[in-house]
C-alpha cells in the first residue's frame, strides 16, 4: 500500500481514485465494511481505492486536552488498511491554513483537481472546510459539477448497536475487552519497537520489553495480562501501561514481562494485545513493595490468561 504524506506529495500519476474520508481511529468492523464496499467500486472503475485521514485529527487541533483518546495511531491505521487490500493512504497535515480553506476550495483543489476522485464515500455526519460549514447535503450539491459521485455509507449494525470508535472506547475503559474485541475484529493492540528502560525490572527479578507511547491519550491504562506477539512467535505475559508512579516516571509507556521468554528485544518491532485488565496502576512505597505485587499480577495474568 502506497503511503502519501502531505498534499505537496500528491503527483499527477495519483490523478484518479476512489476515495472514502475519515479518521479510520481503530479501523475496526465498520470501517472494514466501508473499505471492503471501497474496494469493489475501485475495481468496478479501475482505479485505486484510497483512504484519506488526517494528522493530527482534527479534534486534537483544537482543542488537545479535550480530544478523545486514540484506538489507532498512523502506523497502525498503515497496518490494518494494508491487510484490507486498500492502495493508497492519503495523509493530509492538518493544520491552521488547511482549517481555514472553504469547503469549495477543498472539493474543488484536492478532491477534484489534485486527487481526480470519481467516487467518494463518507459518512452522513461528515463535516468539512472552515467552521465545518461543509456536509453531505453540501457534497451531493457539488459533487456532479466536479465530476464524481457521492455515496454516504449505513452505519454497520452489531447487536442492533451501531460500532463506533466511542463505544470501543467505552468498552475498554471499563475493561469489557471482549466486547471491544467484536467490535474491532481483532484484540486492541498496541505496537512499537522495545527501547532501552531504567532496568528497573530486571533489578526486581521481572525484566520488561519497554515501549514508548507517542501516541497523546490512550483509552486504557493499568496492569494487564496480555499476549506479545515478537520474532514469529506468540507469549504470554503481563504488562503496565501507564507512567510508573513508584519510579516517578513522567512519561506513558508500555512496560511488558514474557513468560518464559529470554534473549534480547531491543530495537525489536513487538505487539502487545490486551487480554484483561488486573488493577489500575498505583505508586507503591518501595521497589519490594512493588516486586511483591508484580509476583501477584503475574499469577492473576497467568490464571487469566490459560482460560482463554
Amino acid at each position: 500500500m502506497q503511503l502519501i504524506r502531505g498534499i505537496g506529495n500528491i503527483r499527477p500519476d495519483h490523478h484518479g481514485c476512489v476515495l472514502t474520508i475519515g479518521k479510520f481511529d481503530g479501523v475496526h468492523l465498520g470501517h472494514q465494511a466501508v473499505c471492503k464496499n471501497l474496494i469493489e467500486k475501485a475495481k468496478q472503475l479501475n482505479l485505486p481505492s484510497s483512504v484519506m485521514v488526517f494528522e493530527p485529527q482534527p479534534e486534537e487541533f483544537f482543542a488537545l486536552e479535550k480530544a478523545p483518546p486514540r484506538l489507532s495511531n498512523l502506523r497502525d491505521k498503515y497496518n490494518q488498511l494494508k491487510l484490507l487490500g486498500i492502495d493508497r493512504l492519503i495523509c493530509i497535515r492538518f493544520e491552521n491554513s488547511f482549517a481555514k480553506q472553504s469547503p469549495t476550495h477543498f472539493v474543488e483543489n484536492l478532491l477534484r483537481d489534485k486527487l481526480g476522485t470519481r467516487f467518494l464515500v463518507v459518512g452522513d455526519d461528515f463535516k468539512f472546510g472552515y467552521e465545518r460549514k461543509g456536509d453531505f447535503a453540501f457534497l451531493q450539491q457539488i459533487a456532479s459539477q466536479c465530476g464524481f459521485d457521492v455515496v454516504n455509507t449505513k452505519s454497520y449494525q452489531m447487536n442492533n448497536d451501531r460500532i463506533s470508535s466511542t463505544l470501543i472506547r467505552q468498552a475498554l475503559r471499563v475493561g469489557d475487552f471482549s466486547a471491544a474485541k467484536q467490535m474491532l475484529g481483532r484484540d486492541f493492540a498496541l505496537f512499537g519497537k522495545v527501547v532501552h528502560g531504567e532496568k528497573n525490572g530486571r533489578k526486581i527479578g521481572f525484566p520488561t520489553a519497554n515501549i514508548k507511547i507517542k501516541t497523546p491519550k490512550l483509552p486504557i491504562s493499568g496492569v494487564f495480562a496480555v499476549r506479545v506477539h515478537v520474532n514469529g512467535q506468540d507469549y504470554d505475559g503481563v504488562a503496565n501501561l501507564g507512567v510508573r508512579p513508584t519510579l516517578s516516571g513522567q512519561q506513558l509507556q508500555l512496560e511488558t514481562h514474557l513468560f518464559g521468554f529470554s534473549g534480547d528485544l531491543y530495537g525489536r518491532p513487538i505487539s502487545v494485545r490486551f487480554i484483561n485488565k488486573i488493577r489500575d496502576e498505583r505508586r507503591f512505597n518501595s521497589l519490594d513493595d512493588l516486586k511483591q505485587q508484580i509476583t501477584k499480577d503475574a499469577i492473576t495474568a497467568k490464571a487469566v490468561l490459560s482460560a482463554k
